[in-house]
């Protein structure tokens, strides 16, 4: 075992992840030399990147437009016809034990991640009647794939040999960033129809990876789906279980951030959007607001893809007309709606935390928060009810949004019995069309950390960055990236990322994998 892998183990991380190095620099700026940088957007990449700054001794203003931190896992308050205060957030978020660098982040507020807790499994259901589960499937590639056919009512050993096993080998030896070469021109769908994967585990094994990216699989590139198997299932040890939060995101992640950032002299002005950002002649930029204008010397975007394109087309002079075109090109995925619903009486006691579901119709899972959350555990005891919440993504636009809040609701019915007599004593329907669209043949225009500007920056879970990260990962580790670039110039030392193995962690599935090398379909 080398020096990294001994450090990855002590740590509590999959032996094989990797360290990527910041570049060296000063521990952090001298009195009376500290830049003034800008960072637009509170989401996750917004708060690692203010964080990180900040912490170097950075003047760091943070401009959110929202009333609240934590982007597309903010919330709020809202009262429930029996007189409950309750918060209501934008839906379920499993954090994955292989999230080093959002985990890193968390830390900051809660060195033991105490506000996190894990839940026992990670249940996939089909309206056939078929359930897989990963509680007793091994964590170490390869015997979690073997444990996976072993274990898997969906996938067994007949359908492993009625595979097309040359199509399947990419599997098994991702790599990054070449997958994106290989297979960003084919879709998801046709990646899977092509491996002659069984019906009923390429809709509980892979539809549901697809559908987290709130893509239609139809249009989703097969090199993220390929992506995505490698970081939870075949290029990590860390497995599919994960953790939530004890409370709602506000109390128990951004709150705390938020309050870190103010002890470390940054300005954190929520309810502010950024209408344009104008470069200034010799570096930095002005920062244009309803509230007026502000000079910084650096900028970090850390907008959704909405946010971006609209910031960079009003900022003239942003960049380089190729530049510009790349951002305009970035396109949003499907709406999808999280329901909510405090119901007077209890599900069934052995309903778990969380359940993914497909098959039936708009449905994508199903989530019991007394299960885990504190506040709706609360509740739920104070009442005898329960706190159910259910996600529907790629949900057509020309859609009727009552019809579909009113289909979600039948189909919980079909998954959860038990909840036909129960009486709604509150309901929310949170509507949103925010996420990034991994489309088919899009990742070479897709806009990096570094811009033309060498005192520009962005982060989100729509940047490239070429490591085998995702979702909220991807957003957290992009948000440092985006400060590191900056405090290299600086002369300033960065953050320390981790990052999964970025090739196949098993030297015989690699040799595997590379013995054939099929091409994508055209």
């Amino acid at each position: 075992m080398t020096a990294r892998h001994t450090s990855a183990a002590r740590r509590g991380r999959d032996r094989k992840a990797e360290i990527l190095a910041s570049p060296p620099g000063r521990d952090r700026f001298a009195r009376g030399d500290e830049p003034s940088v800008a960072v637009v957007g509170g989401g996750i990449a917004g708060l690692a990147a203010a964080t990180l700054l900040a912490e170097r001794g950075a003047r760091v203003t943070l401009y959110e437009k929202d009333s609240a931190l934590g982007g597309r896992l903010s919330g709020w308050p809202t009262r429930l016809s029996d007189g409950s205060r309750v918060t209501m957030t934008r839906g379920f978020h499993a954090f994955f034990r292989q999230y080093y660098n959002l985990r890193g982040l968390l830390r900051r507020t809660d060195p033991a991640l105490a506000r996190l807790t894990p839940l026992p499994d990670y249940p996939l259901r089909h309206s056939a009647g078929l359930t897989d589960s990963f509680a007793r499937v091994p964590r170490t590639p390869p015997f979690s794939a073997l444990g996976f056919v072993a274990l898997s009512p969906t996938f067994g050993w007949r359908d492993l040999v009625a595979m097309d096993a040359r199509a399947a080998l990419p599997l098994l030896d991702v790599r990054v960033p070449e997958v994106y070469e290989r297979f960003d021109e084919t879709s998801a769908t046709d990646f899977l129809r092509g491996v002659r994967f069984p019906e009923a585990a390429h809709h509980l094994a892979f539809e549901v990876f697809s559908r987290s990216f709130f893509a239609d699989p139809r249009e989703l590139s097969a090199a993220e789906l390929l992506l995505m198997f490698h970081i939870y299932f075949l290029g990590s040890a860390e497995g599919l279980l994960f953790d939530v939060p004890t409370e709602p995101f506000p109390q128990a992640l951004w709150d705390p951030i938020g309050d870190y950032l103010h002890r470390l002299g940054a300005a954190v002005r929520t309810g502010t959007a950024v209408h344009e950002v104008r470069p200034r002649d010799g570096g930095g930029a002005e920062v244009r607001t309803a509230a007026g204008t502000s000079v910084h010397q650096a900028v970090v975007l850390a907008l959704d893809t909405a946010g971006l394109r609209q910031t960079v087309a009003a900022s003239d002079g942003l960049g380089t007309p190729a530049w510009r075109e790349d951002v305009a090109a970035l396109r949003t995925a499907p709406p999808f709606l999280v329901s909510r619903l405090w119901l007077d009486r209890p599900v069934h006691a052995d309903r778990p935390g969380f359940l993914g579901t497909s098959g039936y119709g708009g449905l994508d899972n199903v989530s019991v928060l007394e299960r885990y959350e504190g506040e709706a555990a609360r509740w739920a005891a104070r009442t005898g009810g329960s706190v159910v919440e259910l996600h529907g993504y790629a949900v057509d636009p020309a859609s009727d949004p009552q019809r579909v809040q009113g289909l979600l609701v039948d189909q919980l019915h079909q998954v959860y019995p038990e909840t036909r007599g129960a009486r709604v004593v509150g309901a929310r329907h949170e509507w949103r069309s925010d996420c990034p669209l991994f489309a088919v043949g899009s990742h070479r225009r897709r806009p990096t950390v570094r811009t033309p500007h060498t005192w520009l920056t962005l982060a989100g879970d729509a940047i490239r960055c070429d490591l085998p990260v995702a979702l909220m990962e991807r957003a957290a580790t992009t948000g440092f990236l985006a400060a590191n670039a900056l405090l290299a110039g600086w002369g300033v030392r960065g953050q320390t990322l981790w990052t999964v193995p970025r090739s196949g962690r098993s030297r015989v599935l690699r040799a595997l994998g590379s013995a054939v090398a099929p091409q994508p379909s055209p």
